[in-house]
């Protein structure tokens, strides 16, 4: 990333329909630094939709149907600057919200920063940081299982349960031959803590929350760790993202982990990282479903999309080519809770209005 204080001009715009290419000058405007607030306070610095040259008659129809589709909050940020940002039902900019499973990205970054401390390796068996008989499978199944498998939904493990108890931990499949989405990837926290010697709070805290100025804490629900926070909280992680581990010029996560995080992790769902969803896929599947789908998991999204998706539609979509990360939190859009449904191709649908 570019220092705040650099600007570099480029040019972007050709007048093409005269043969004579002499008569056409190249247009030169100045591409924007990227932005970062300051880890404490709330100063966040914005850009207009007039800046942006964006559709200012597009806005309304898009912040009625957030509305009506129950959502608390709604962020655009581009570059960094915050475009839209707006509260719904009394929730306000102080007021945390659950991410649901978008929190797994939380857990797949923290694993990333332990790899990168030498902590951990995610090729290693689960086992080695648990102790052996983490799950109710014989030692020579229960063996196959690395953390990249939990990172990647390919442990193997029944998933007809969320309990990750040893006792609901039961055979499936072998280890990498069959992608379920599971809860089991929790158990990379307890890896974590072992690993690091610390709770999964305080590590988490340390080496992610604080660094790039987040709130919230974890909370625990049944076998489910949540994560609670304010919808600038998620928008920080989302620009976290964007800018592939980087918060100006501190490395919080290495490009080598984000990369493959966000990229094809198997080849059974190609539209999974690391705990990841990826748009733009050839082919996906869903949650509960062992069925391939063809095509986009987002049709009406950027194909070079990556989200964290959680249940009633908490969502963090992050767009490299248009430097933007968007941001949605609420209750259930509709009456389908997964963590993907119609309401992303129609809200999709609303914010491409905003600059097509």
């Amino acid at each position: 990333m570019t220092k705040a204080i650099c600007t570099i001009l480029i040019a972007i715009l050709l007048t093409g329909c005269s043969k004579d290419s002499s008569e056409s000058e190249p247009i030169t405007v100045p591409t924007e630094n990227m932005y970062f607030p300051p880890v404490t306070g709330t100063n966040w610095e914005t850009k207009s939709i007039a800046d942006l040259k964006w559709n200012q008659a597009a806005v309304q129809p898009l912040l009625d149907y957030l509305e009506l589709k129950h959502s608390k909050s709604f962020i655009i940020l581009v570059n960094g600057r915050i475009v839209l940002e707006n509260y719904f039902n009394r929730h306000s900019a102080t007021t945390n919200w659950y991410w649901a499973s978008a929190g797994k990205t939380l857990t797949s970054t923290v694993t990333g920063i332990a790899q990168q401390e030498n902590l951990l390796n995610i090729n290693n068996k689960v086992s080695q940081y648990l102790g052996e008989g983490w799950t109710s499978e014989t030692l020579p199944k229960e063996n196959l299982i690395t953390c990249k498998h939990l990172l990647t939904m390919t442990s193997g493990l029944d998933d007809s349960t969320d309990d990750v108890n040893p006792a609901n931990l039961v055979y499936k499949a072998d280890a990498g031959t069959r992608w379920a989405y599971h809860n089991v990837y929790v158990k990379l926290q307890d890896v974590v803590a072992k690993a690091s010697g610390q709770s999964w709070e305080n590590y988490f805290n340390t080496k992610l929350r604080d660094k790039i100025g987040m709130n919230g804490n974890w909370v625990q629900i049944g076998a489910n760790s949540v994560y609670t926070s304010t919808s600038r909280s998620m928008a920080r992680f989302g620009l976290l993202i964007l800018n592939k581990g980087k918060w100006e010029n501190n490395t919080i996560l290495n490009e080598a982990y984000f990369n493959e995080a966000t990229t094809t992790s198997q080849n059974i769902n190609l539209g999974y990282g690391y705990l990841w969803w990826l748009n733009g896929k050839s082919s996906y599947h869903l949650p509960q479903s062992q069925l391939t789908f063809q095509g986009s998991i987002i049709p009406s999204g950027p194909t070079d999309m990556f989200m964290a998706l959680g249940k009633n539609d908490q969502k963090i979509y992050v767009i490299p080519g248009k430097k933007m990360v968007v941001i949605r939190m609420g209750d259930a859009a509709d009456s389908v809770n997964l963590a993907l449904s119609d309401f992303d191709k129609t809200l999709w649908e609303k914010i491409n209005a905003l600059y097509q």
